[in-house]
């Protein structure tokens, strides 16, 4: 017997993707027994093509790299949060049939901030100037009263960087990434980086450090993230992102609300230490 309804992560590479143990936990959890979530193969070519052969069992998907831009063409409308940092992580089908994108990147790390008590700071640091650094200055510009200052490689990122911040209201100072130990200084540091980059960094973090931000769940802890939680300064994972953002998707594709934060991060932990 066919699902009643359909919802999905689409990306490439996205075998190491954890959404799908994030979003059935959810159904079971909310006794969705007619749905189904899975996870699929798909690059910016081929989404078109897949996009165009959902039927009207489809309900949602779920994207990752390298698809949060490639989509904005392939929708009929946009919602002010994805617009503001040209990325949609969320796509959800209406019953007419139209395609709705919106990004819960962004409000997913500042419920995760929220969680561990982090709602205002009066300045802040980002590691980083990918996709991800771009959220987090969204996110910024929401609870941060003063300047960022983002750590980055290159003349090129730190144009990037102070661009968005221009776009989103932020006051973003940039500096070489040679100086990101002083990133430490601030109340709050978001790291953006792939895993290993901060590693070297693990040894400079202060006696009475802030908060850290990091988003990587896999390898969990990162050294960075170990030596902070040694100085017993705050620390937020990236697997509390990757479930406050799988929390909002979820309500917005079943449309039941509050959906279980407690049972999806059950999942996951589960399911990293599986692996």
């Amino acid at each position: 017997m066919s699902p009643t309804y359909r919802a999905a992560v689409l990306g490439s590479p996205i075998a190491h993707s954890l959404s799908p143990d994030l979003h059935r936990a959810a159904y079971a959890a909310l006794g969705l027994s007619d749905w189904t979530y899975d996870r699929f193969e798909v690059d910016e070519a081929a989404l078109p093509g897949f996009l165009e052969k959902l039927g009207p069992e489809w309900r949602g998907l779920s994207l990752t790299m390298p698809l949060k831009r490639a989509v904005i063409p392939l929708l009929d409308e946009m919602s002010e949060t994805a617009a503001s940092v040209e990325a949609v992580n969320t796509v959800v089908f209406t019953a007419d049939g139209r395609r709705t994108g919106d990004n819960t990147d962004i409000p997913g790390m500042l419920a995760a901030l929220r969680e561990r008590g982090v709602e205002r700071v009066e300045r802040a640091s980002v590691l980083g100037a990918g996709a991800t650094a771009s959220s987090a200055l969204a996110a910024l510009s929401r609870i941060c009263t003063g300047e960022v200052t983002a750590y980055v490689r290159s003349a090129a990122r730190a144009d990037e960087m102070r661009g968005w911040g221009e776009r989103l209201g932020v006051v973003v100072r940039t500096a070489p990434w040679e100086d990101a130990a002083e990133a430490f200084g601030a109340p709050l540091t978001i790291a953006t980086t792939p895993a290993g980059t901060t590693d070297a960094l693990a040894a400079a973090v202060p006696d009475r450090p802030g908060t850290l931000f990091d988003v990587l769940y896999e390898p969990w802890p990162t050294a960075l993230a170990t030596a902070w939680a040694d100085r017993r300064g705050a620390v937020v994972g990236g697997l509390d992102l990757l479930v406050h953002q799988a929390v909002l998707q979820v309500e917005q594709m079943t449309g039941r609300s509050p959906a279980p934060l407690a049972a999806m991060r059950r999942a996951g932990e589960a399911a990293l230490a599986a692996r």
